[in-house]
């Protein structure tokens, strides 16, 4: 790196500490080599990517212009979520602070136990859209729920056993220590920082249990089994963001990438909403696992598997309970989530119950589903300067044309598609499972330490920042 490189990651607070954005993308960087070489399928999932958002950016010039209005063309081949599933409460907390090193905070909450999945969910990214363009690196965080093992014996066994692990290097815990004692790290403590917290997302050919207690975790859930039969919570998907999934769907298996059998989500439509996803199938590993005799005992196990999606515009409370009310209407009609048999029926039931949801991003607009970039047009530099516009005149100036929208992109995830994406992978009647636990976000931020951000106030707050700043613009 050039002296003038690293110079451009300096924190304005101190000459001598690099960015968050800079360990940010430096973690992602080494993680997404990590994972290439651990599952090389990832590695031809990546070039495919790549290669169809190139033919969109090539032949749509509006998405193009689009995503260089909202600065998201920059990001667009680095950008990258991955997932992790942990075991108990001193996990999250530290994982809370080793994310806070990077720049990355909580934001929303997730229950996936009413999905048939038992944990419950943040996600760790940046806050600020400038840190997101920069290194727009996310990782949804899970935590196992003990109470939802009903199995009492197994419980303590699972108890047990994650309280005798040490998920993080003792180097790592050190950098944490001193970087919220000093406010930050030095280039060269950044790197060691980097090294050492990638270790605990590294994959483990070894189990640290024997094969009948694995069969017994397998037995209540396979999650569970991935969660606690382990050393530490290796990462089991990292996610590039494609501009059209519905040919990354249809091209995977030219390359010998087998998908899964349905996209995750809303439908195709021409101004996508939210998130779409979908993957190749999870890998089966072969795993030594302990036994008495001290020789391990061969095994396979299934949980890590290449994902991919698509992002649309982040939707507002309306939008959301619209999308929720035909999302449910579908699966009902088919009696519960999509699978191989029933996911042409399924496609053809979603597309025809989401043309409901309107399809162009001035009735998104106007019907208030969904969040918007507020930009002011060259028309604006002749706007009279005898009156003082506020908040009650953006509709106006719209129609005026002195101010346009461009979609605010959704940065989280989504409960359902996320639990459809576990289940496809996990292979099993995992699926059809039902938890009559109930949704608990407040012990969730107890073992976090602190509240989440709320998902809905940062897309109307980041939208309210943009509208102020075009009226300070309008308004000088």
């Amino acid at each position: 790196m050039s002296s003038k490189n690293k110079s451009d990651h300096l924190n304005n607070d101190s000459n001598s500490f690099v960015s968050s954005e800079y360990i940010r993308n430096r973690f992602a960087t080494i993680m997404s080599d990590m994972y290439k070489d651990e599952v090389p399928l990832y590695g031809e999932l990546l070039n495919l990517v790549h290669d169809i958002n190139n033919d969109v950016l090539e032949q749509a010039e509006d998405i193009k212009q689009q995503l260089a209005n909202t600065g998201e063309i920059t990001r667009l081949n680095m950008e990258r979520h991955g997932a992790i599933r942990l075991g108990k409460p001193y996990e999250l907390f530290t994982m809370r602070r080793l994310f806070k090193v990077m720049g990355m905070f909580p934001v929303g909450y997730y229950d996936l136990a009413t999905a048939g999945v038992p944990v419950h969910s943040t996600a760790f990214r940046a806050i600020e859209n400038t840190a997101l363009n920069q290194a727009p690196f996310r990782v949804f965080t899970s935590l196992l729920r003990l109470d939802l093992i009903d199995d009492k014996h197994l419980r303590e066994n699972v108890e047990s056993i994650l309280e005798n692990r040490q998920i993080f290097t003792e180097k790592a815990l050190e950098l944490i220590d001193k970087s919220e004692n000093e406010g930050g790290l030095n280039e060269t403590d950044a790197e060691t920082f980097v090294q050492e917290a990638l270790e605990t997302f590294r994959w483990h050919d070894t189990a640290t249990v024997d094969y009948d207690m694995y069969e017994a975790l397998l037995g209540q859930h396979r999650l569970i089994a991935d969660v606690v039969a382990f050393k530490g919570p290796h990462i089991n998907h990292l996610t590039p963001r494609t501009l059209d999934i519905d040919k990354v769907q249809s091209s995977m298996e030219a390359r010998n990438i087998p998908p899964k059998d349905n996209i995750e989500g809303p439908p195709p439509r021409k101004c996508p909403i939210l998130l779409r996803q979908t993957s190749f199938k999870a890998l089966t590993e072969k795993v030594s696992f302990k036994n008495d005799a001290g020789n391990g005992k061969m095994g396979e196990h299934k949980a890590r598997f290449g994902e991919i999606e698509q992002r649309g515009v982040a939707l507002t409370q309306k939008g959301q309970e619209l999308y929720n009310e035909l999302l449910g209407k579908t699966r009902q009609a088919i009696g519960g989530s999509p699978n191989a048999e029933n996911a042409s029926e399924y496609n053809q039931l979603l597309l025809e119950n989401f043309k409901a949801f309107p399809d162009t991003y001035n009735e998104l607009h106007a019907e208030e589903l969904a969040y918007f970039h507020y930009f002011t047009t060259d028309k604006a530099k002749n706007i009279s300067k005898s009156t003082t516009y506020s908040q009650k005149d953006i509709q106006q100036l719209l129609k005026d044309g002195y101010l346009t929208i461009e979609p605010m992109v959704y940065e989280d995830f989504l409960p359902v598609s996320a639990a459809g994406i576990f289940a496809s992978n996990l292979g099993t009647d995992d699926a059809k499972r039902e938890y009559e636990g109930t949704s608990n976000q407040s012990l969730f931020e107890k073992d976090l330490g602190e509240p989440v951000y709320d998902l809905m106030k940062w897309y109307s707050d980041k939208q309210n920042e943009t509208i102020e700043k075009c009226l300070a613009e309008i308004n000088a």
